[in-house]
């Protein structure tokens, strides 16, 4: 913890410089949007930069790399104040590659030493608690749950990693593309639901709370959740 807080207090006293692993998806483009009207600036890490579809900005770069690559992401992250990893694995399927995307990413963490950059893994909502000892994932049907289970596993490694900085970021049980209003409430482990049953967030919102924890981390080594 003591390297945590020590690597924090150097990146705050710099601009910030954040590196998006996934800026190019749903979320991704929120929190490279919501990064960029702070001044923040962005470095998005994509396979293929030719097919990257997002507004060019002054502070805003675009590179070739992989995050289940170590040697990419060791390079990286080399003078990040943050990193946050937002990749969907999705098409093709492959819901271990949550878990080795943590795994790759908090070794190039542990390789920054007391330089470690901040990470911010974007997270599933399936491992929340509904109630005392029930998840979310418990009420998904099975043939949905590969990748629900994949980030409860990437989840379940980061808690065992002590020393460098980490945050894993659930959303509400629903994430559709919406307003920014930047009201919400933020919560740990129980999944977040408001007076009408519903547990939801928008997309920009999610965004404001992952470039408020980015500015002003008060997660650190935890998962944290986000509802209206």
């Amino acid at each position: 913890m003591l390297l945590a807080m020590a690597t924090l207090s150097a990146a705050q006293a710099a601009p910030l410089n954040i590196v998006i692993f996934g800026g190019t998806g749903n979320i991704g483009q929120r929190i490279v949007r919501e990064a960029l009207d702070r001044g923040a600036a962005v470095t998005v890490v994509v396979r293929d930069p030719s097919g990257a579809a997002l507004a060019p900005n002054p502070k805003l770069t675009l590179v070739k790399g992989d995050v289940l690559n170590a040697a990419d992401d060791a390079r990286l992250i080399h003078g990040a104040s943050a990193v946050v990893c937002a990749v969907s694995f999705r098409k093709p399927p492959d819901p271990a590659a949550y878990r080795k995307a943590a795994m790759v990413l908090v070794g190039a963490l542990q390789g920054a030493g007391a330089n470690a950059p901040h990470l911010i893994f974007v997270g599933g909502a399936g491992s929340l608690e509904v109630k005392p000892g029930v998840l979310l994932v418990d009420s998904i049907p099975a043939a949905y749950r590969g990748e629900v289970m994949g980030q409860k596993d990437a989840l379940d490694y980061l808690r065992t990693i002590k020393g460098v900085p980490w945050t894993y970021f659930s959303p509400a049980g629903s994430i559709p593309p919406g307003a920014r209003t930047g009201k919400f409430r933020l919560g740990a482990d129980q999944l977040i639901v408001a007076a009408d049953g519903k547990s939801s967030i928008s997309m920009e919102d999610y965004a404001v709370a992952v470039l408020d924890e980015i500015q002003k981390p008060a997660h650190l080594q935890q998962r944290f959740t986000i509802g209206y």
